[in-house]
């Protein structure tokens, strides 16, 4: 593998009231390239004064500039243009998810889009169908309206294993709805949000609308709690995601919080275990190497039929090519970060030592002595109160769950402080909708994973707040008004 470098015009500032801006101090962060460990890119990293500094931009872009004050369809066009310039650089972006993220690059390339310039393009054609305005007859007879207005300065926090996707799916409706917004890119991998800032700073887009730097914990911490700041939107950690709903609390700040799963896969007895299998498997594995909130982790099959699955499953993780993310052969590339995978280790010993069945996997690799691979895992006998059935681990781990019956695999499912989503593999399709009304997640699957953030996507339960996505990820930053006219209706 060679060494590879992500080209920015300005690694070392930050985009803030329309401006490339010097930070506050010298310090940096290192992008590392996680099939390599070397350093990819430097960026800046943002002080409390830039975090402050950029909170004023966005503050004075919302109450003197003209971003809020236009109509949904005069913005729209500035959607559209963000949209022509990610697809122009769509190899750009999926090079760069690639390189921080470790995702395959022949999975990154065509994906990508389907995030990043289809969330702008869907949310630019909002604007002539979303009913921002209402009139309604009030109950005295007078004239009523019903309008939606912008929440306000919105903080925008996005992780490092999908960032360009989760950065547009926050963005485009913020923008639309009339919002402006602060970026908060992840240390580990902020390049996409740099290229992103390339991109608002080209096609004019007012100043303040839009600023991006890039901060550790405890300066997002001050973004959260700045008084200026009047809705967060955050992708990350269940863990994360209690602190800044306490500390948006204390405000009553508007949050949308989209968090950790432990997603359950129901394959009821109708259904071919090695067709689940080579579905289940082949996706988890071969797609972000685990690294995805959603990912259905939890296997959930008749106890007749738990070794058959758990050999299934073993075949794909077995056929499963680690290495280079670029790498034409590759099927599967590395973990992001080394700590990333110093947790995948605790959690696979702790899974033997609570008496699963270690079936395959559970090591770094022996032929790949650069980068943070790890192998494609395979658990039977798991157990729904063993900690890797209960704790979300982020990396290449199946588990497969022996229960006697339909009823027992929906209990079992629904046995979890999360709620992400979740999928039910029978052959009939009345059965599954009966089963996927019970399943309480915000997404069910028929057959596989179907996630889809164009109709909307979130969780119940400690896997979040709000909805991303479709309509619902449009109101999550509009407020609702009712204005009643001094005239009948």
């Amino acid at each position: 593998m060679t060494a590879r470098r992500i080209e920015l015009k300005h690694p070392g500032r930050f985009y803030i009231g329309g401006e490339w801006v010097e930070p506050a101090g010298t310090g940096t962060f290192d992008v590392l390239d996680c099939a390599t460990e070397e350093v990819a890119a430097t960026v800046a990293r943002a002080e409390s004064a830039d975090m402050r500094r950029a909170v004023q931009a966005a503050r004075a872009a919302f109450d003197q500039g003209p971003w809020p004050r236009m109509a949904p369809a005069e913005r729209a066009p500035f959607l559209e243009r963000l949209a022509e310039r990610l697809e122009a650089m769509n190899d750009d972006f999926a090079q760069i998810w690639s390189i921080e993220s470790g995702v395959v690059y022949k999975v990154a390339q065509p994906r990508i889009g389907l995030f990043i310039s289809g969330a702008f393009r869907q949310y630019a054609a909002m604007a002539a169908t979303y009913p921002f305005e209402v009139e309604q007859r009030s109950q005295t007879g007078h004239r009523g309206l019903r309008v939606q207005e912008p929440v306000g300065v919105t903080a925008v926090i996005i992780p490092w294993n999908g960032p360009a996707g989760l950065l547009a799916y926050k963005v485009a409706p913020a923008l639309l709805a009339g919002c402006t917004v602060i970026v908060k890119s992840a240390p580990e991998a902020p390049c996409s949000a740099y290229l992103f800032a390339e991109i608002c700073d080209e096609i004019g887009l007012p100043p303040g609308v839009v600023n991006i730097l890039t901060a550790d914990r405890a300066e997002s911490e001050e973004l959260v709690r700045d008084p200026g700041v009047d809705k967060i939107t955050f992708t990350g950690s269940t863990a994360a995601g209690r602190r800044i709903a306490s500390a948006a609390g204390e405000r009553i700040a508007r949050v949308t919080l989209e968090l950790g799963g432990k997603s359950p896969a129901v394959v009821l007895d109708d259904y071919d275990i090695e067709t689940a299998a080579n579905t289940l498997g082949g996706f988890f594995f071969g797609y972000l190497t685990g690294q995805v909130c959603h990912s259905l982790t939890r296997i959930i099959v008749p106890r007749a039929k738990h070794d058959a699955m758990v050999e299934a499953l073993s075949a794909v993780a077995q056929g499963i090519v680690l290495g280079d993310p670029f790498d034409a052969a590759t099927t599967s590339g590395p973990l992001a970060l080394a700590r990333q995978r110093d947790t995948v280790e605790r959690y696979v010993a702790q899974g033997l030592a609570e008496g699963a069945r270690l079936a395959t996997g559970g090591r770094r690799p022996s032929h790949l002595n650069r980068g943070f691979f790890f192998e494609p895992t395979v658990f039977g006998n798991v157990s729904n109160d063993m900690t890797i059935a209960r704790e979300e681990i982020f990396g290449p781990v199946l588990g497969v769950i022996a229960v006697e019956d339909e009823a027992e695999a929906i209990r079992t499912a629904n046995d979890t402080i999360f709620g992400l989503n979740g999928a039910v593999f029978t052959n009939d399709r009345d059965r599954a909708l009966r089963v996927a009304r019970q399943i309480r997640s915000g997404t069910v699957g028929h057959n596989g994973p179907r996630t889809d953030f164009s109709i909307g996507f979130g969780g119940f339960r400690q896997s979040g707040i709000g909805r991303e996505g479709g309509p619902e990820g449009l109101a999550a930053f509009l407020e609702s008004k009712t204005i009643v006219l001094d005239e009948p209706a």
